[in-house]
């Protein structure tokens, strides 16, 4: 199993529209790609040096194939739309992880 992780940095001006249009736009498109199973969205605690609230958004995806057929159909369109609605209003970086143990009580 593969987690997509977004971590995104998000202006104080505009979190409230940001955080409707990741709830009912952004994570559903993500999820309607079919490439992946699960999205967890986080508020990241630790208060920013440059400010504004900070998110950890994991989508999870079942292989590396999957995830990189994401990258060549559909990330570039997905991309757009934030940088079009939110332009220069938000940092985010990626990072993949490769699940390990998962342990549940």
């Amino acid at each position: 199993m593969i987690i997509y992780n977004v971590t995104t940095n998000i202006d104080e001006a505009i979190h409230d529209e940001w955080l409707a249009w990741m709830k009912t736009r952004h994570i559903p498109a993500m999820l309607a790609t079919g490439k992946f199973t699960q999205a967890k969205m986080c508020r990241v605690l630790v208060e920013e040096e440059m400010g504004g609230f900070t998110y950890s958004v994991q989508y999870t995806t079942k292989n590396r194939a999957t995830l990189n057929r994401y990258y060549a159909e559909d990330a570039e369109n997905i991309r757009a739309e934030g940088q079009s609605l939110f332009p220069k209003r938000f940092v985010a970086f990626r990072t993949e992880l490769q699940l390990i143990d998962e342990q549940n009580i």
